[in-house]
């Protein structure tokens, strides 16, 4: 079984709460929040931990928020090591508007990296990879990180057999598109996805058309687009199509994402192929939005979803 090891340069201390109404110039009165750890590669570490997977989680923390991040971590029986660079951790929180449902995400800016900094950062990673792991680095980039920091990483992951996994966004994800870096899998949402290619991706074979053609063009092995509600999109090469989820009712789309991810990865790394993790990854999104706030997946509900998730060949 292949080694799992998250890795969340710029995590968050995530607060969600709720609100009679969110209304501007007056004091909102909110219920007492909620408080995880976040940041992309932390939740897919909770996420896997939640399926009753195993994984090693790096992450950059710092500060008196840092230190509630970690002990939060390991309060979920979660391994956490860091990643060298210690600036204080920056909070994110989310407000649900009790009067229309709708919910309300600020996500503050992270500290600025210097050259030592991902210096210090690449020697945590290269230092705790084993032969033959995936590794997932997910989330933001903190500011002053270059695109292409991970990306550079694959020769010398590839060197021990291991794999890399990307679910990112913005300019990073237009780099990791570009760059036939050797990535094994590439993950992006519809919004993301039309903001990489500047075009509206306006029903699902527009999507599936996307994923070929990042895939003939050497972005990664597998590229997967999420697409909401209608399930998951995903091209391996032998196999294109969408694996639909059955209907839920959504609660919180916080953390769907990051639980995709969190069962995908363990499917693979039990050596499962890859449309069978994209279905385990679906079932966990599924799970994920309905909870509330930023809970993940829930075991049971996951694998019940897992025999309800359609797999359609496009």
């Amino acid at each position: 079984m292949a080694e799992i090891l998250t890795i969340t340069a710029n995590p968050a201390l995530d607060l969600s709460t709720d609100a009679p109404a969110v209304i501007p110039d007056r004091k909102l009165r909110c219920t007492a929040p909620l408080i995880h750890p976040g940041g992309g590669g932390v939740n897919i570490s909770r996420a896997i931990a939640n399926l009753g997977g195993e994984s090693r989680a790096l992450v950059a923390y710092g500060g008196q928020t840092g230190q509630q991040l970690v002990d939060l971590i390991e309060a979920e029986g979660l391994t956490c090591g860091s990643l060298g660079v210690d600036y204080a951790t920056r909070q994110s929180i989310s407000v649900r508007d009790m009067a229309t449902g709708l919910q309300y995400r600020f996500m503050m800016p992270g500290s600025d990296w210097t050259a030592s900094d991902a210096e210090a950062a690449c020697d945590a990673i290269l230092g705790a990879v084993t032969p033959g792991a995936l590794v997932i680095p997910s989330g933001s980039l903190p500011p002053g990180l270059s695109v292409d920091f991970f990306l550079d990483l694959v020769p010398d992951l590839a060197a021990q057999g291991a794999r890399m996994v990307i679910d990112t966004s913005g300019p990073a994800l237009s780099r990791a598109a570009e760059a036939k870096a050797g990535l094994y899998v590439l993950r992006m949402d519809t919004a993301e996805a039309e903001e990489l290619t500047g075009r509206t991706l306006s029903d699902l074979h527009d999507i599936a058309a996307l994923t070929s053609e990042l895939r003939a063009a050497g972005a990664a092995e597998i590229v997967v687009v999420a697409a909401g509600a209608q399930g998951t999109v995903i091209d391996t090469g032998d196999w294109r199509g969408l694996t639909r989820p059955p209907v839920v009712v959504v609660h919180s789309k916080i953390g769907a994402g990051d639980s995709f991810m969190g069962a995908f990865a363990l499917s693979l790394s039990r050596g499962e192929d890859a449309v069978t993790a994209c279905c385990w990854g679906t079932a966990a999104a599924a799970s994920a939005v309905t909870t509330h706030g930023t809970e993940l997946c829930r075991r049971e509900e996951v694998e019940r979803f897992f025999g309800q998730v359609e797999r359609v060949g496009m």
